[in-house]
């Protein structure tokens, strides 16, 4: 059985996020045929929207944090 190893949320961000910029790089030269800039570009939009998602989960994740943070009792220092 092979196990494969899923990249951290913030790993998987960065490597799209990567990817997308070098879609970006090769779309802006304009010297790709039609065919091939329409797959990039494809890729691109798929890529995007996936950055964009773990953006999204990550914020979700914080405000999550910040609010329970916001519940939870203070510490006083005959707690300590």
């Amino acid at each position: 059985m092979t196990q494969t190893i899923e990249p951290a949320p913030g790993e998987e961000y960065e490597m799209l996020y990567s990817r997308l910029q070098q879609i970006v790089e090769q779309l802006e030269t304009g010297d790709l045929p039609l065919a091939q800039a329409l797959t990039l570009y494809e890729e691109g939009v798929a890529t995007a929207k996936a950055c964009q998602r773990l953006l999204d989960h990550a914020a979700l994740r914080v405000r999550t944090l910040m609010e329970s943070a916001d519940q939870s009792p203070a510490i006083t220092e005959t707690d300590v």
